[in-house]
């Protein structure tokens, strides 16, 4: 039997109408909530995709960078939440990304160690594996590249420093900053990380490298030896 009682799209309150509300009132206006149910347009037989958005988002603490570690599998507990939805909400966050990291393109001079967690933060958020990367540059520490050196486990990743010099010696930077993460989100360094940073400098030492920074990312704050005073 037909469902008599269900209302029309011209029926829902204005909060369920999130394309009309942007329309309105521009984006800003908008909820996270309202914001991912225009993008999956339908929610389910007995919620709106406003509603459905909504759960989603309590059952990741209202969080986006914690929605942004769903795969479609996370998604699909939900009803109404097929593939389609899924990648298209996953798309999104990764584009959200993208800007972020072209817009620290912009700052190419490291002035401070929260320039270089502004630069990677965005490449390592969502990491579930550890990485480890070199940040070079010149002698007024404007930026020439930023190359991943290694990506390991869960609780650790194997470098090699001679690969480290090699790439500085390679694109003749004078300073150096190596950046790595903790995807456990515990940013304190382990007693291999303050081993591995005082080999670097040794190493950069010999060659004429400055090694400026050894940075712990993780999401939301970051470690820092220089600030702390080990370099």
């Amino acid at each position: 039997m037909k469902n008599t009682n269900k209302l029309t799209i011209c029926q829902w309150a204005e909060e369920d109408r999130p394309r009309e509300k942007m329309m309105a009132k521009g984006a800003n206006a908008l909820s996270d909530a309202e914001l991912l149910a225009i993008l999956i347009g339908s929610g389910n037989t007995e919620e709106s995709a406003v509603e459905l958005m909504r759960r989603i988002l309590v059952s990741c603490h209202n969080d986006l960078n914690e929605l942004a570690h769903w795969d479609v599998r996370d998604y699909s507990r939900f009803k109404g939440f097929g593939p389609a939805k899924s990648i298209t909400i996953m798309a999104a966050l990764e584009l959200g990304k993208r800007r972020k990291l072209q817009e620290v393109k912009e700052r190419d001079t490291i002035g401070c160690s929260k320039d270089i967690y502004e630069i990677f933060h965005p490449l390592m958020c969502d990491l579930e594996l550890e990485e480890f990367w070199v940040l070079l540059m010149n002698q007024a520490n404007k930026v020439i590249d930023r190359v991943r050196m290694s990506t390991g486990g869960i609780a650790g990743t194997f470098v090699d420093v001679r690969s480290i010099l090699r790439e500085a010696l390679l694109q003749r930077a004078t300073q150096i900053a190596v950046i790595h993460n903790h995807p456990s989100g515990n940013c304190c360094p382990s007693k291999e990380d303050r081993a591995l940073t005082q080999r670097i400098q040794s190493a950069a030492q010999t060659m004429n490298i400055g090694l400026i920074d050894h940075v712990v990312v993780c999401d939301g704050k970051y470690y820092s030896f220089a600030d702390e005073g080990l370099i």
